[in-house]
């Protein structure tokens, strides 16, 4: 069984609340978990902040009887240096425009 440390969503249409659970890979992503591990809320309060509580002593143990974060939860856990950063996405290359590259022959 394959634990992932994911995501799952709560709410109202447009306004959407997080859970961070560790759940079998196989369950679907609003399914059955093994363990609530935090809470995200991506809208920002009248301050401009945006909460996430994490009980870091259960993360760390997930993480290290093999459970893997999806995407999100991993920059979530680089950000507060639970986990390593994970690398940068995009290419500073690509933003570039092609016309104004340096041609790399």
């Amino acid at each position: 069984m394959v634990v992932r440390l994911r995501l799952q969503r709560f709410g109202r249409t447009h306004s959407p609340f997080y859970r961070m659970v560790a759940a079998d890979s196989r369950a679907p992503r609003d399914g059955k978990f093994l363990e609530i591990i935090g809470t995200y809320n991506p809208i920002a309060n009248s301050a401009g902040i945006k909460e996430i509580r994490l009980k870091a002593d259960r993360i760390r143990y997930w993480i290290s009887v093999g459970a893997q974060p999806s995407e999100r939860v991993a920059w979530i856990l680089g950000k507060f240096g639970i986990l390593p950063p994970p690398p940068q996405r995009f290419s500073v290359q690509r933003m570039i425009p092609k016309k104004n590259r340096e041609s790399e022959d």
